[in-house]
């Protein structure tokens, strides 16, 4: 009997090796087949879509960069992650420290509403915030967009953070009171650094979602010069579909995909961890 147990529990870690190896294989894939013909001449890509490239061409990302304006919708996403994610982090973190650690009226009735919040996302009403935000001259501003994101990540940010913060022995607190500490002083000197991996986790998260959203930046963003990676490079696809350089643009692929991997690959050990911690103690 406990010849079979064992042959069974070695048969099931050979397959779920098999299994995971092909999962592996399926989404890393397409990553290293783009990274390849973005080191191709169109020629190669589409005579030999699935060889290597003969000679690594590099001047693909220069042209990407330069010639197909990736440079500009670069800085662009940039520029709207990072103000994304100043205006969430001024919104969660004093939201979030309210809700764990103090009992007050409406407080249950408030945690809820952030609650509902979580399945009710902005490109769900994208019309009526369109027409919103048109009657008010809001549209074609990248502020207003940034807002709008962070807005948009608000709930979710809450229920992590307040389950992170909630966490946190109230002995700090108390003693800081005792020294004459306020609130405010008592949340950026206390609070803050101990709350630290949640707020990173709450960071990169976010920074996935703002980097790579699509369709209110679509909406939202009417001029060339201000519009996202996403955006871009879709609107790069259609022109790409009539001309023949295809290099530039999985090129450019390329560099939108760098700044997400690499940031993934160098604090994906703490993603996971701070989101199982705010998810198991909230």
């Amino acid at each position: 009997m406990s010849g079979n147990k064992n042959i069974k529990k070695k048969g099931s870690k050979v397959l779920l090796r098999i299994v995971l190896l092909t999962a592996t294989f399926i989404f890393v894939y397409p990553l290293v087949w783009n990274l390849l013909a973005s080191l191709k001449t169109n020629k190669e890509i589409m005579s030999s879509p699935w060889g290597l490239p003969e000679v690594l061409n590099f001047d693909n990302f220069t042209r990407a960069f330069t010639e197909s304006n990736m440079g500009e919708f670069i800085i662009n996403s940039f520029l709207v992650t990072g103000l994304s994610m100043m205006l969430l982090l001024i919104l969660v973190i004093p939201t979030s420290y309210a809700l764990s650690r103090f009992d007050f009226k409406g407080r249950k009735v408030l945690h809820n509403f952030y609650m509902a919040g979580l399945f009710i996302q902005p490109v769900y009403i994208m019309i009526p915030l369109f027409l919103m935000m048109n009657n008010l001259d809001m549209l074609d501003n990248r502020f207003w967009l940034s807002l709008v994101y962070a807005a948009g990540a608000l709930p979710f940010s809450v229920y992590l953070l307040t389950g992170f913060m909630r966490s946190i022995p109230k002995e700090y607190e108390e003693s800081a009171f005792i020294d004459g500490s306020g609130y405010f002083r008592t949340l950026i000197s206390i609070i803050v650094p101990l709350a630290r991996p949640g707020i990173l986790t709450v960071i990169i998260f976010n920074f996935f979602t703002f980097w790579n959203e699509y369709a209110l930046a679509l909406v939202l963003i009417s001029s060339d010069a201000k519009k996202t990676i996403p955006v871009g490079l879709a609107n790069l696809m259609e022109v790409q579909r009539f001309a023949t350089d295809w290099a530039a643009l999985f090129a450019g692929l390329v560099l939108v995909l760098l700044p997400t991997i690499t940031l993934y690959a160098l604090t994906q050990k703490k993603l996971t961890e701070g989101m199982s911690m705010g998810g198991l103690k909230g």
